[in-house]
């Protein structure tokens, strides 16, 4: 059977309050609305199907004093990560929040009630403290720490919850199992014994190897749970990952293992994570729960020191054992021997045989420059997904973005570049002048910071869905402020190169050529606000690449230009 939830009772409050739901959701339009953040989200998804068992609801004072402190509830119960609703001075005098007050909590995507929340109490977390115990340290290179620092509300809600439904998914949801489900899914397939697996990254032919090798020597079944909420900034996205979960669940021996997605928001926590996870994959059902090298770790802190030791997660877990009930699987590092076409643990290999391995930086660049990507490492159809979302960069979209002052000849270098892009050939371009911009988009926007700023955030914005369509853009715009550039790049990044131009056309130069007499009106104040006359313009210390229409002609910057894209591997072979 199953494996015992935590506290020894599922906590599942659409079980419990199924016979009030259309009470509940009644009041819940007579009621203040809080809309919940992306991660409070998460965390109420698994409040009310019982993933955080024995929790019905966010912390109080008193329980979260205790958990930050000493990784219990305040009635003994082990539990690991605080898990609480933050919210801000503001919102608590706008919707007269109190003690004993009722509030609703709504779904960010659609707004529809999900819970109301009974308040017991309002506090306010010494950030510092719950930084140095939860992450052992108040470093912001650490995801959660920035995280807690930044975005993370003044005051905390506390208090036990009524569940009215649960939020809506409509990606993977055959997939998407609760824990009485899951347990459901166990007792009719009789898995009495289960190794869960948690990942936040593409799985390959090694985890495939090590997860099938965890399950034999216990004799259990394997239960791949990743995470599909929120993970480490950059990680590949849930989508491109539970694609490649789905091609490898066939290489699994007939009925060994299943597939469940779990909305957890991590934290990136190390060992006080990895205690968390193992609560949660008991909550599912799982009597087993594999933890790596390196648990839920960050990475390096800000003196380029990793933040937790490589076996920290694995001694913590075990240390509470008892308490768990749940038995830690370490994670076997395998490795491939090509002589004889198998994995094997590393500490299980002959002194002086051959292995290879493909390391992650290497994969990435391999997938960057379409490198090729052996069977042995991973399976041709993990491979074709991979290379479905991450194109190499031949085929990848870019933004080039000039800036310079009015008259720099960045708009001359502009559309020679459209036509060159266009030459080569493979895919579209597009050219997003700053005067064709300031009529089509930004018309109603004046010439003051703010609105300047926001202008270059609209060519930001579409630069970067052009970029992730795979398109060429030119961008030209004035852009005088390194703040909205940085932002602009920032958003194009995501998707594809960014390519900062400055046009460093000296000002007397462009004021000399300009036929339209612009510069003469502006220096007679019959305009206002005109960069390089009575507005400044900040000087690009990060330009990829710096020009002078005074010094160069269109065609050598445009070589320029190009040179540096096939250096890239932005254009040319394809």
């Amino acid at each position: 059977m199953a494996n015992t939830p935590h506290g020894g009772e599922l906590k599942d409050l659409h079980a419990r309050d199924s016979y009030k739901q259309e009470t509940l959701l009644a009041e819940s339009e007579t009621l203040p609305s809080i809309v919940l953040t992306d991660r409070q989200l998460c965390d109420l998804e698994l409040i009310m199907n019982g993933g955080f068992s024995p929790l019905e609801g966010f912390l109080t004072e008193k329980d979260y004093k205790s958990v930050v402190s000493n990784l219990r509830l305040s009635s003994g119960i082990l539990f690991s990560m605080p898990i609480t609703l933050d919210v801000s001075e503001e919102d608590i005098s706008n919707l007269g929040l109190s003690p004993g007050s009722r509030v609703t909590l709504r779904d960010p995507r659609n707004d529809s009630p999900l819970a109301i929340l009974t308040i017991d109490d309002i506090y306010e977390p010494d950030k510092q403290f719950e930084a140095i115990n939860v992450f052992g340290s108040n470093d912001k290179a650490h995801p959660g720490i920035k995280y807690l620092f930044e975005n993370v509300k003044r005051f905390y809600l506390g208090g036990n919850v009524e569940a009215i439904q649960e939020p809506i998914h409509y990606d993977y949801v055959s997939h998407r199992f609760s824990p009485r489900e899951l347990r459901a899914y166990f007792k009719k397939l009789n898995w009495t014994r289960v190794v869960a697996f948690q990942t936040r990254n593409p799985m390959h032919r090694a985890h495939r190897e090590l997860t099938v090798r965890a399950a034999r020597q216990r004799q259990a079944n394997v239960l791949i749970h990743p995470v599909v909420g929120l993970t480490k900034p950059g990680d590949i996205d849930h989508y491109t990952r539970v694609r490649v979960y789905q091609a490898l669940m066939p290489k699994y021996p007939n009925g060994m293992a299943a597939l469940s997605l779990l909305p957890l928001a991590m934290r990136m926590g190390g060992p006080r994570e990895a205690v968390w996870h193992a609560i949660i994959r008991k909550n599912f059902g799982a009597t087993h729960f594999i933890i790596g090298r390196d648990h839920a770790g960050p990475g390096k802190n800000s003196k380029g020191e990793d933040f937790y030791g490589p076996y920290d997660a694995q001694h913590l877990v075990k240390q509470y054992k008892d308490e768990l009930h749940i038995e830690v699987v370490p994670f076997q590092m395998v490795t491939y021997i090509p002589d004889s076409d198998e994995y094997l643990p590393i500490d299980e290999i002959p002194s002086g045989t051959t292995t290879l391995n493909i390391s992650g930086t290497e994969l990435r660049r391999r997938l960057r420059t379409g490198g090729h990507i052996p069977e042995w490492f991973s399976y041709p159809e993990v491979v074709k997904v991979l290379r479905e979302t991450h194109p190499p960069r031949s085929k990848q979209g870019f933004t080039l973005f000039l800036t310079g002052f009015y008259n720099s000849g960045k708009n001359a270098i502009a559309k020679a570049l459209q036509v060159k892009l266009n030459e080569q050939g493979g895919r579209s371009v597009s050219l997003l002048l700053g005067e064709t911009v300031r009529h089509e988009l930004s018309s109603e926007l004046s010439f003051s910071r703010k609105d300047r700023d926001q202008n270059i955030a609209r060519i930001g914005f579409v630069s970067a869905e052009l970029t992730k369509a795979g398109a060429a853009v030119i961008a030209a715009p004035i852009a005088p402020f390194a703040e909205a550039r940085a932002h602009a790049r920032a958003q194009v990044e995501q998707y594809g190169s960014f390519y900062l131009i400055h046009v460093a056309t000296p000002l007397e130069y462009c004021i000399k050529t300009d036929r339209k007499g612009i510069y003469k009106k502006a220096q007679l104040g019959e305009i206002k606000g005109f960069t390089g006359v009575d507005d400044p313009y900040e000087k690009p210390t990060d330009a990829n690449l710096v020009c002078d229409i005074s010094r160069q002609s269109v065609s050598e910057i445009c070589h320029q230009i190009v040179l540096m894209l096939e250096k890239d591997g932005c254009i040319g072979e394809r």
